[in-house]
């Protein structure tokens, strides 16, 4: 028997209500149509809370803001990008798009990494009548690709970037520090007498000692573009974004305070009788920076603070080439 359109359109609701996938539709005006059982359960939020209502976003974040859906329905593709960690048009807006980010979950009282799928849906005359969101919850897959992630650009054992992730990240100051003609800050520090330090106390202690000055300087470090990162051995270096030659040197004088502060016995030291730091740094600014030297000078530097004492930090004179 076919069925009239009123019937197909019920059937295509309870068909909806019933997918296992999380799925909500919201109408032209932004008001919830559908919120199936699985959007129910992923969620906590239960139809009867939210049919009828434009305010869906409280399920997911806790203070209004867009989801997904509301994107698509007021065509600002555009915006998406400043909303969700990672997004992918799919078709442009004719069949949607998809992405990804972490939710605070509310009501559920715990956060998670959900993959979005918005897609409009059009009347026969072309008309933008609804929109439908369907979610997945990924969180473990981004767990684990966040552990992946660590695990290739940080040093294992001090949790600062690796030698390669410096590398790359110097690589990339550089060449914006010379187009928008700022300075660019190097420091190099080296733990003073290390190598007594683990005859006289043995590696497990040597390590210890590592992680805690790998603490310190990340400590001595206040601003998100910063970045210090395990050079090798017992040497460290930190890259100063937009940093003048005074302000590197009084971010250096901050972390061998704070390594002083640390006060690890080192009664093998030639210096003092706790663990210390030498710091050597640079600052460059450039229509050109080369990476390497940046280092050369700031490692010329470093030796100089051990060569005059260690326990010190030591700058040249500021650099500005043509």
């Amino acid at each position: 028997m076919e069925l009239s359109s009123e019937e197909d359109r019920s059937f295509a609701t309870r068909l909806m209500e019933h997918l296992v996938v999380p799925t909500f539709v919201i109408d032209a005006s932004g008001r919830v149509m559908i919120w199936n059982k699985a959007c129910e359960r992923l969620t906590g939020v239960s139809a009867d809370e939210i049919i009828g209502k434009s305010d869906h976003w409280r399920a997911f974040y806790g203070e209004p803001r867009p989801c997904l859906a509301d994107l698509v329905l007021a065509g600002r593709y555009k915006d998406i990008k400043d909303l969700y960690a990672s997004y992918n048009n799919v078709g442009f807006s004719d069949y949607g798009v998809s992405a990804e980010n972490w939710c605070v979950m509310p009501t559920i009282g715990h956060r998670l990494y959900l993959a979005i799928d918005a897609g409009p849906i059009y009347d026969g005359s072309g008309r933008l009548t609804a929109v439908v969101e369907t979610l997945r919850d990924i969180t473990v897959q981004k767990q684990a690709q966040m552990e992946l992630e660590t695990l290739a650009t940080r040093d294992g054992l001090t949790g600062l970037l690796n030698r390669r992730s410096f590398d790359e990240r110097l690589a990339t100051e550089a060449r914006r520090a010379a187009r928008e003609r700022q300075p660019l800050s190097l420091l190099m520090l080296d733990i003073d007498c290390f190598k007594q330090y683990n005859d006289a106390y043995g590696h497990q202690k040597g390590d210890e000692c590592l992680r805690l000055v790998a603490g310190a300087l990340t400590k001595g470090l206040w601003r998100a573009g910063d970045a210090a990162a395990r050079y090798g051995g017992e040497e460290f270096a930190v890259i100063l974004p937009d940093t003048t030659r005074q302000g590197a040197a009084s971010v250096a004088e901050r972390m061998r305070r704070e390594v002083i502060r640390l006060d690890i016995p080192h009664q093998a030291s030639i210096v003092s009788d706790h663990v210390t730091v030498s710091i050597g740094g640079s600052t460059i600014v450039a229509a050109t920076i080369s990476p390497d030297a940046l280092l050369t000078s700031a490692d010329a530097a470093l030796y100089q603070a051990k060569h005059d004492g260690r326990n010190r930090s030591v700058f040249p004179e500021f650099t500005e080439a043509a």
